[in-house]
């Protein structure tokens, strides 16, 4: 049975303050913009997620995708899945055996992907 998202990122944050409630309800926009884009209705992989991830930032924040990300808290793409794992563990997200926080270790550099689009 899953959790309310709000009831569970309410719970989350007493226990764990790194991130800004914005970047949680962010990365769970970013999973429904990442299923549209891929037009998959089912699992995503940490991979998959990770571009839609960075594809929604860079549309909904353009050249400021980093900075706000920044704020959240968010600096790195072992950051997203924290968030995700965070959401896993008080039950708002599923899991497959096969996922695991390996899968967000060593994405992209957030420089790279939200930095470099915009310079010339």
């Amino acid at each position: 049975m899953f959790v309310d998202f709000d009831d569970g990122v309410k719970a989350i944050l007493q226990r764990d303050k790194r991130f800004a409630r914005d970047a949680y309800e962010f990365v769970r926009e970013a999973l429904d913009y990442t299923r549209v884009w891929m037009d998959r209705k089912g699992h995503l992989t940490g991979q998959e997620l990770l571009e839609g991830i960075r594809r929604y930032a860079l549309d909904q924040f353009g050249p400021m995708a980093k900075t706000v990300l920044n704020m959240w808290g968010v600096k790195s793409c072992e950051d997203f899945g924290a968030i995700v794992f965070n959401l896993v563990e008080q039950k708002v997200f599923s899991k497959t055996a096969e996922d695991s926080m390996e899968n967000f270790r060593g994405g992209y550099d957030f420089e790279e992907a939200f930095d470099k689009p915009y310079k010339n």
